[in-house]
């Protein structure tokens, strides 16, 4: 008796297991950093990452130097190598006193039709919540969707600490949730999207937001800035 009690255990478990798998497939984990090297990564409009990205401490730190526009000398937005369509992201950030920077997605890795990142792809901000000037204006504060939706609520942690961002894009519903709780929740690409655009800084950037599949980008807005533990699926 014990041990048809065992067997039919082991069944609905397997039955279960099955069950989930087929309602929502999720691939296995990628690295998208060694914590070693800046392998898998390009400055946007190059070949490989800027002399101003570097690894320090297990972590991709852009390092704060002169200044070439609003950006790093040498330095750039740092973009995957691969591109994703449906993806789960997760990783930590931590950034300088009075620093900005944003972790961008959907990018059109395209320099000659787009000079920027932020041009196609959507941005989560990151930044200083008390000392920089954005964490003062509506829709560019920390966490935001930046100058489409604002986030619901603000549970960063300052200057010099980390924080945990997870990222989850699947058929148009986007997620974001920083350090654990959930601050943004939406839809990409439908005519509610398309309104947001318009009435957005992105309205006469016709590639902004309409790329189903694009490559991650971490920024650089001239202020040093760390990530680490970057991990990826498909689903």
């Amino acid at each position: 008796m014990r041990l048809l009690f065992i067997l039919a255990g082991v069944l609905i478990l397997t039955s279960f297991k099955e069950s989930s798998q087929g309602e929502d497939p999720q691939g296995e984990w990628i690295q998208l950093f060694d914590g070693k090297t800046t392998k898998g990564w390009h400055s946007y409009g190059k070949k490989a990452a800027g002399d101003a990205w570097n690894v320090q401490d297990n972590a991709l730190h852009l390092i704060q130097g002169e200044k070439d526009n609003y950006q790093t000398r040498n330095g750039g937005d740092l973009v995957t190598n691969d591109a994703f369509d449906n993806f789960e992201l997760k990783l930590d950030w931590k950034i300088s006193k009075n620093g900005n920077s944003g972790i961008i997605f959907y990018v059109k890795d395209d320099p000659e039709a787009y000079k920027e990142t932020w041009q196609t792809g959507i941005e989560t901000q990151v930044l200083d919540i008390s000392g920089n000037e954005d964490s003062k204006s509506f829709k560019h504060d920390v966490a935001d969707l930046y100058d489409l939706v604002p986030s619901s609520s603000n549970p960063a942690k300052p200057f010099g600490e980390w924080n945990r961002v997870r990222i989850k894009s699947k058929n148009g519903n986007l997620e974001i949730w920083l350090n654990d709780v959930r601050v943004i929740a939406t839809t990409l690409w439908d005519d509610h999207w398309r309104e947001l655009v318009k009435s957005s800084k992105f309205r006469d950037m016709p590639g902004f937001g309409i790329f189903k599949e694009g490559h991650i980008a971490l920024q650089d807005h001239g202020a040093e800035v760390w990530y680490k533990n970057i991990v990826i699926r498909k689903l």
